[in-house]
């Protein structure tokens, strides 16, 4: 178990926040949820199973640290997700302090045996629900370019450049965040449903993709400032709402000078089917309307590329992808600059 630093770190903290932090997690129960929350994201059932404490003392440790500012909690539906701060001061201190703890000491490692229970629970239900979907979303699969090639259009179209904060949204499965994962300091999914949530962070686990979580949120009103994220992914998503243009001009209010926005769905489409048995708002998009969208956002349109379906698929969906960049630059003392 390794705990890495964000990429702000610096040595160097304010009396006040290593005061705070020290007091938070001066406690053993509480040193104990920090170490295991910097493995995973957890509720406060799964923490009381694997600390074998109750339920209101679980709690009670929770507060002192969430008001520390050393864990972070966010709601999905009718549960409460905690995780270890990852950025700003607090995340600098969370992270310094797990790096001093030994990771072979016996109360650690019963900790992450029981937390290994709790994901093993996590990744048999959330195959459950795949299972269940598993043949509508097969069957969309069959009417587009397989899904290897579009991840490798994907790839292909975001480049090289550097990116450290990556936002997907509507991420579904997760399987955008696994796909850059590597190539990223910090990943964050955002969904609205809980169960595509379970499935996605069981397949983030499995993958040992730590520095990728997800939570739930909601794509026209992104609680986050603006300015936060090299590059945001809208993978398949724009079809399920009515307003695409509102989902643009929202994630690109995110996005940092020079990101860029990737987003991935169908060319126009005749088949109806599509809004009664799944669900589908929109039959596709010309290669105008995003691009319209993303320039109405402030963004300039720079790549566009089609997949067509394969030559056996028994439908004619064809995939497109767009890409828009934020054409504000940092001059050499930071300053922003157009163009």
């Amino acid at each position: 178990m390794s705990f890495g630093l964000p990429s702000e770190f610096s040595p160097r903290l304010a009396f006040g926040t290593l005061l705070d932090g020290l007091k938070a997690a001066g406690e053993d129960t509480r040193l104990r949820l920090l170490a295991v929350l910097g493995e995973a994201d957890l509720t406060v059932s799964d923490l009381t199973e694997i600390m074998g404490q109750s339920q209101p003392r679980i709690s009670r440790h929770l507060k002192l640290l969430a008001e520390a500012g050393l864990v972070e909690r966010h709601r999905e539906a009718s549960w409460v997700f905690y995780r270890r701060a990852t950025e700003g001061a607090n995340g600098v201190l969370a992270a310094r302090l797990l790096a001093l703890l030994d990771t072979a000491d016996p109360i650690l490692q019963r900790d992450r045996e029981r937390l290994a229970d709790v994901r093993a629970a996590r990744a048999s239900a959330a195959q459950a629900y795949f299972r269940a979907h598993a043949e509508e979303w097969g069957r969309i699969r069959g009417l587009h370019a397989p899904e290897a090639e579009v991840e490798a259009a994907a790839l292909e179209i975001m480049g090289d450049a550097p990116m450290e904060a990556l936002l997907d949204l509507g991420t579904g499965t997760g399987r955008m965040l696994e796909l850059f994962g590597e190539r990223i300091s910090r990943g964050l999914g955002l969904d609205l449903s809980p169960d595509m949530l379970a499935v996605a962070r069981a397949n983030l686990e499995r993958a040992g993709l730590r520095n990728c979580s997800v939570r739930q949120g909601d794509i026209f009103n992104l609680a986050m400032p603006r300015d936060s994220f090299d590059a945001v992914i809208i993978h398949q998503v724009l079809h399920f709402i009515d307003d695409g243009a509102r989902a643009v001009r929202e994630a690109a209010r995110v996005l940092r000078p020079g990101g860029r926005l990737l987003v991935v769905d169908f060319a126009p489409h005749d088949l109806e089917f599509l809004r009664d048995a799944h669900a589908h708002r929109r039959l596709g998009f010309s290669a105008e309307t995003v691009a319209g969208w993303m320039t109405q956002a402030g963004l300039e349109p720079v790549g566009f590329k089609t997949l067509a379906p394969a030559q056996d698929a028994e439908g004619r969906l064809i995939v497109s992808l767009w890409l828009g960049r934020d054409p504000r630059k940092r001059d050499q003392t930071g300053e922003l600059r157009e163009g």
